[in-house]
């Protein structure tokens, strides 16, 4: 079950994040804008929903060391696990978009301008649901 309906897609290879783009400037969001286009210059058009580059570089990233708020879900009985936060700029669109590194990348295998592509990820799961995101993996990097 994705974390947030209509924010990613697809499968393997195919999968992207989905943003919208505006018909009248071209400014394309992440995450999803399906009301009103939110560039100030723009007198407004259509919002079309569009997959976003797969690949972009690594613009800034931290590592994550509080258990983070609702809607993350985390059990406290648990020790929190830190992870590495990637804000990434997409090759195509040129915006930054933020996510976690996939499992087992810590930020000393992370430098500023690597390139990095998105992959499904799993947010968290109990025994009736896996609830879906994206994360961050450095190109190159086995699967």
């Amino acid at each position: 079950m994705p974390a947030v309906d209509g924010w990613f897609a697809g499968e393997g290879d195919a999968f992207r994040l989905l943003g919208t783009r505006c018909t009248a400037c071209a400014a394309v969001f992440f995450p999803r804008e399906d009301v009103h286009c939110r560039n100030p210059a723009c007198a407004g058009g259509d919002l079309t929903e569009v997959p976003l580059s797969p690949r972009g570089r690594i613009w800034s990233f931290t590592d994550s060391r509080y258990r983070p708020p609702s809607p993350y879900v985390s059990d406290p009985e648990l020790p929190w696990e830190p992870y590495a936060l990637i804000a990434v700029e997409l090759e195509s669109e040129r915006i930054v978009v933020l996510g976690q590194a996939v499992p087992g990348i810590t930020v000393a295998d992370l430098t500023v301008g690597m390139e990095v592509e998105v992959v499904p990820g799993v947010l968290a799961e109990d025994a009736e649901t896996t609830w879906t995101t994206w994360h961050w993996r450095p190109t190159g990097v086995a699967r």
